[in-house]
């Protein structure tokens, strides 16, 4: 089968992994779980067509990331880094530790780019190498930009172990910080092409591989998230399928009928999986999906797709979004989220492959990505990435004709008279008028914001009384993302409005 000019912020107080209920907009929270808490929390992303009643004139678009100054973060400057390919990062904020850890996948014994000019890469294609190998290395950072290689001293290379090797051999590995699910001696959790698993309690020394019987070869970035709403791991892997697309003359890499899908399995403790199921598809056989990275975000899961173009031989990286990580949404397909660049041999001119998972700070989410300056088939160098995207900003909903305000009403919300607060962007002259209404569809309050804003309070605590709500949000010249219901609760009131047996009356 073919195979075929911005400051970095300090490290803030949120990681990677936004918690929240799987269907935020359905109930309240529930203030006797929560009673050793002060802050009770639903944040709604507005790409979630679930909490979205009616709109009029108004598109869901996707957000705009603006690559870090510092790239790239990460080259190829080591003997065993022969090539990072597709890179296959995958990127934490430990919060243990305060330390930012990237697991990535090089090629450690493999033909390189290095040192080819255009013209030499262009009159020499590509063809592999039958002695390729794969391996898993480590880096860490401090601030997530600048990184280091630290020395390890577990595997030999050429008869020194003074590398950051960790693991020789896996290929497409996925390595999860598991603080969530049942198994708790081994944290650190990964699969990889064949398909195979591993277990560990520190990221560094890993269990012998344990084989999946699947018919998947894996051959993609594979991930895995705990999912809590199931009590089981799912993870995503590729399939293949032949198209009914007319070739003519002999099959090649560039020629040919076959065609990636993204495919999901579950397991309810990382040993007996189930059979793939395909869960994604390609638009078409010029575009197809190459690897997802699956994370969950404010009641969602998100999935950054890489594209391969099929023609132009480039990968970019686009969203998708699903509620249970079975049926997907992709969010303005055909526009990436991370795109390549334009100019022949920057840093992600032929190829953007976004690591497993983002980091979410307080202002700001890192999505960090491999990035290569050639063509996917061809010689290329690779590198690790940045993309910042303003919080909360992976998609949201503007207006479609700038002379007409644009409109969009939610689904009706329980309610127990929580602050609500809004992010969006907001152009001079621009504007968003929000109004609160009742099952009865009385407007209960109305406020206007007129700038760009992350969480602005836009109404207080305890300032609307009603048991459900509607939001209409009306739009001129402002794009809005999400919105959050935030109730403050006093302890010695929860404690003191508590029954005997611990409900509340």
């Amino acid at each position: 089968m073919p195979d075929f000019q911005r400051k970095p912020p300090l490290v803030g107080s949120k990681t990677s992994g936004v918690t929240s209920t799987p269907t935020p907009y359905l109930r309240s929270p529930d203030l006797a779980a929560t009673r050793s808490e002060i802050d009770v929390e639903r944040r709604f992303l507005l790409l979630d067509n679930r909490i979205v009643s009616t709109t009029r004139n108004v598109d869901l678009t996707i957000g705009s990331v603006e690559k870090h100054y510092a790239n790239p973060l990460l080259v190829e400057d080591q003997p065993w880094e022969r090539r990072f390919d597709n890179f296959y990062g995958n990127i934490i904020f430990d919060v243990d530790e305060e330390v930012y850890k990237c697991w990535y996948s090089p090629f450690i014994v493999a033909n390189s780019a290095k040192g080819m000019s255009l013209q030499e890469r262009l009159n020499q294609p590509y063809k592999g190498h039958k002695d390729q190998e794969m391996g898993i290395c480590y880096a860490v950072s401090k601030d997530g930009i600048y990184w280091e290689k630290p020395n390890l001293g577990l595997v030999d290379y050429h008869g020194s172990k003074r590398n950051n090797i960790v693991w020789r051999g896996p290929h497409g590995a996925g390595v999860l910080k598991d603080d969530a699910g049942p198994e708790i001696e081994n944290k650190y959790k990964t699969i990889f092409q064949g398909l195979n698993t591993s277990l560990s309690p520190d990221g560094m020394n890993w269990s012998s591989p344990r084989k999946i019987e699947s018919d998947s070869a894996g051959d993609t970035h594979n991930n895995a998230i705990w999912v809590p709403a199931l009590g089981k791991y799912v993870a995503f892997t590729r399939t293949w399928t032949k198209s009914d697309r007319a070739i003519i003359g002999s099959e090649s890499k560039t020629n040919h009928r076959w065609m990636r899908q993204v495919a999901r399995l579950e397991s309810s403790e990382f040993v007996n999986w189930s059979p793939v199921e395909v869960v994604i598809e390609g638009s078409s056989w010029e575009l197809q999906p190459y690897a997802i990275s699956v994370f969950e975000c404010a009641g969602v899961y998100l999935g950054l797709i890489a594209i391969h173009d099929q023609v132009s031989d480039r990968v970019w990286t686009e969203l998708a979004w699903s509620a249970d990580t079975t049926s997907w949404e992709r969010i303005d397909q055909g526009k990436p989220l991370i795109g390549c660049s334009e100019t022949k041999l920057d840093y992600d001119y032929g190829c953007v492959y976004a690591c497993v998972s983002p980091v979410f700070l307080d202002n700001e989410i890192r999505i960090y990505y491999g990035g290569s300056d050639w063509l996917h088939f061809g010689w290329r160098k690779g590198c690790l990435a940045l993309a910042i995207l303003r919080a909360d900003g992976f998609a949201g909903y503007q207006q479609l004709r700038p002379g007409e305000p644009g409109m969009i009403s939610t689904s009706l919300i329980p309610y127990q008279g929580e602050a609500l607060k809004v992010t969006a962007d907001v152009e001079l002259g621009g504007s968003i008028e929000i109004k609160v209404i009742d099952s009865k569809k009385s407007v209960l309050a109305e406020r206007k914001l007129n700038e760009t804003a992350t969480d602005k309070i836009m109404f207080e605590d305890g300032q609307i009384k009603s048991a459900e709500i509607r939001l209409e949000f009306t739009i001129r010249s402002a794009k809005i993302f999400s919105f959050v219901l935030k109730r403050t609760q006093k302890k010695d009131f929860v404690s003191s409005t508590a029954s005997r047996d611990g409900s509340l009356e």
